[in-house]
C-alpha cells in the first residue's frame, strides 16, 4: 500500500530554468527518488536523462533506488557545464 509523503524538491540549474521554480514542497506517492524524477519529468517536461544526474537525500549524496520518507528534501543534479 502506497501513501503519500511530502518531500521538498530542490532544483538546480537546468531543471530550475525548466521548472521556472528553485524549490517546491509536494506530496507523492512516489517511493524512492528514481519514480520521483520521472513524475516530475512527465509533469514538467524535463529531458535529460536519469544517467546524467546525481541525486541528493537530506543533504547527503543517495541512490536513486533508496526509499524515500515524510518530509526529505531531494535535490536533483544536473551535469554542470563550465569551460
Amino acid at each position: 500500500m502506497s501513501s503519500e509523503i511530502s518531500v521538498k524538491v530542490e532544483y538546480f540549474a537546468v531543471l530550475r530554468e525548466q521548472r521556472g521554480l528553485s524549490s517546491e514542497t509536494r506530496l507523492t506517492g512516489c517511493e524512492n527518488p528514481r519514480d520521483l524524477y520521472h513524475e516530475l519529468a512527465r509533469e514538467h517536461g524535463f529531458r535529460l536523462p536519469l544517467r546524467d544526474l546525481k541525486v541528493a537525500v537530506n543533504g547527503e549524496f543517495g541512490q536513486f533506488s533508496q526509499t524515500l520518507s515524510d518530509g526529505d528534501t531531494v535535490v536533483f543534479i544536473p551535469p554542470v557545464a563550465g569551460g
